[in-house]
């Protein structure tokens, strides 16, 4: 017999202690990120070593179709999380199984329907891209493989949805981080005893759909009154969630428009093998947003709860401090990034993929505009005004995309990173920032001096400062990382100077509470 929900000893109040909340799914977030950071930048010129260009290439060109069917999700994703932060705030175990359950048995079907398109693009990879038919036959396993992830991936995501929405992250990242060293493991070994893509995709794949297992172990353990049945599908409650997935989705496609589908263009109009060069820069953009931007991430359910609960002052304070944390955050990469692109892909793949160094400045502009804002989109998306943001981000991705496919023949890759730039920038500044100000009823000048003015004038200074030194171009990764790194110091020093002494002090005070210390009481007077 289970507990009745107040008394499930899982049911912990979601506020009890919620910086230590995030700080515990940041951490493990950052963990997460940093073992997957790693293991590219060692497995990528591993890979290209031992597949060579054109099957790597071919490799990403295919496989990247399916990341494209995450769009067959409908927003429901995000909704799920939603309505499980929602639910808890109001203590509501019935509500959880049933949204639960009907999201479970919604994601099967879609699995279903996703593999069926899969199979049907399998055997005309030919008529989409630029490749012979001997790389079309490949393309063709390579997508069916692949395909059967995407096909799980959609009903065990619900589980994932369960945990994040009880503001566990840590679990589900905890269990991202033995996926990717498993990973990476099989992927070295098939290579290293001389077999091909095919078994290396067939290989990587059986591991990632075993650790969807753990995922689903992770939902029952932080939720034990967890309850999926086909008993508990209800239509009113896919209603219910529809009227705000509808809007997720078109913010997801939107994403796909704005960040995924540059090789699509590429692979249409140049072939696979400037894939290669894309991915190498793309490599590096994606790996500075997951590192800068974990912030954000677990911050959704912490603001769906503060909604729902009508907490206005604490969504200021985390437009506030999300904002120029992510921009603290963010602003030393991109800067060492812009210094140091050159170096770093010279270094890390050699000198055949420096083509992608202008690439990596452009699209480390749009990363820092990204980050930066990143605290406002997820405010309006998680605080009532997902449907603006949808519009926005729809409006932005069209602009990218139809930029990107007119700039690709006269200025090849660049013109395809001028074309993301370019709207990305007008609608953050001018578009979403303001909005988020709105939500929480901030003047936008008072936002811009709290939040992004103390993070913003230290960059201008260090990159003032690294224009006027002369600094010999770095051999090796490692003097690479420690150019950067001496930036990053000169930035941080700025930035403590930039936030005031009180903000020092309060910064001071939550580490010590994190780390479960007292700060000491100033004497009386």
């Amino acid at each position: 017999m289970s507990l009745p929900v107040e008394r499930d000893p899982t049911w912990a109040p979601a506020d009890s202690r919620p910086l230590a909340t995030i700080a515990r799914n940041v951490t493990t977030r950052y963990l997460s990120n940093f073992v997957d950071l790693g293991i590219g930048l060692l497995m990528l010129p591993f890979n290209l070593h031992h597949l060579g260009w054109e099957a790597y290439g071919l490799w990403v060109l295919t496989a990247g179709v399916t990341v494209h069917f995450s769009v067959l999700d409908l927003g429901y994703g995000s909704a799920t999380v939603k309505f499980i932060a929602q639910y808890r705030a109001q203590r509501d175990g019935k509500a959880l199984n049933e949204i639960a359950s009907t999201m479970f048995y919604l994601f099967a079907a879609i699995g279903i329907v996703a593999y069926a398109v899969i199979v049907a693009l399998a055997f005309n990879l030919d008529h989409l891209f630029a490749i012979t038919p001997e790389q079309a036959h490949v393309g063709q396993w390579i997508l069916l493989i692949v395909g059967l992830n995407i096909a799980c991936n959609f009903p065990f995501s619900v589980y994932g949805g369960i945990t994040d929405g009880f503001q566990r992250y840590d679990a589900n990242n905890i269990v991202a981080v033995v996926v990717s060293l498993l990973v990476a493991g099989v992927n070295a070994l098939v290579l290293w005893m001389g077999y091909g893509l095919v078994p290396l995709v067939a290989a990587t794949t059986a591991v990632r759909i075993a650790g969807y297992f753990a995922y689903r172990h992770n939902a029952y353990r932080v939720y034990r009154s967890l309850r999926i049945r086909l008993a508990d599908v209800r239509r009113s409650r896919l209603r219910e969630i529809s009227g705000f997935s509808v809007y997720s989705a078109v913010i997801d496609w939107a994403n796909k428009l704005n960040y995924e589908l540059d090789e699509f263009v590429i692979g249409v109009f140049l072939g696979s093998a400037p894939v290669a060069v894309w991915v190498v820069a793309d490599r590096i953009i994606s790996a500075t947003q997951r590192l800068t931007n974990q912030i954000n991430g677990v911050l959704f359910p912490f603001i769906v709860d503060s909604d729902t609960t009508k907490r206005q002052e604490r969504l200021q304070k985390v437009l506030l401090e999300g904002t120029r944390l992510s921009v603290a955050t963010v602003l030393p990469i991109a800067i060492a990034l812009v210094w140091l692109a050159g170096p770093l892909v010279r270094t890390w793949v050699g000198p055949a993929m420096m083509a992608s160094a202008p690439l990596v400045q452009i699209l480390a502009v749009v990363v820092a505009l990204r980050v930066g804002n990143a605290t406002g989109t997820t405010l309006l998306k998680g605080a009532g005004r997902v449907r603006y943001l949808a519009f926005a981000n729809i409006a932005t991705g069209l602009v990218n995309i139809a930029l990107s496919a007119a700039l690709v023949r006269p200025f090849g890759l660049t013109g395809v990173a001028i074309g993301t730039l370019i709207p990305v920038a007008c609608t953050t500044m001018f578009v979403l920032f303001p909005a988020a100000c709105r939500r929480v009823e901030l003047p936008v000048g008072r936002a811009l001096r709290f939040a992004v003015w103390p993070a913003l004038w230290p960059a201008a200074v260090v990159v003032t400062a690294l224009a006027a030194i002369e600094i010999a171009a770095p051999d090796s990764l490692l003097m690479v990382a420690a150019e950067a790194a001496t930036g990053a110091l000169m930035y941080y020093g700025l930035f403590a100077i930039a936030i005031g002494r009180r903000d020092r002090a309060e910064y001071r005070t939550r580490l010590l509470e994190l780390l479960g210390r007292r700060p000491r009481l100033a004497p009386a007077a």
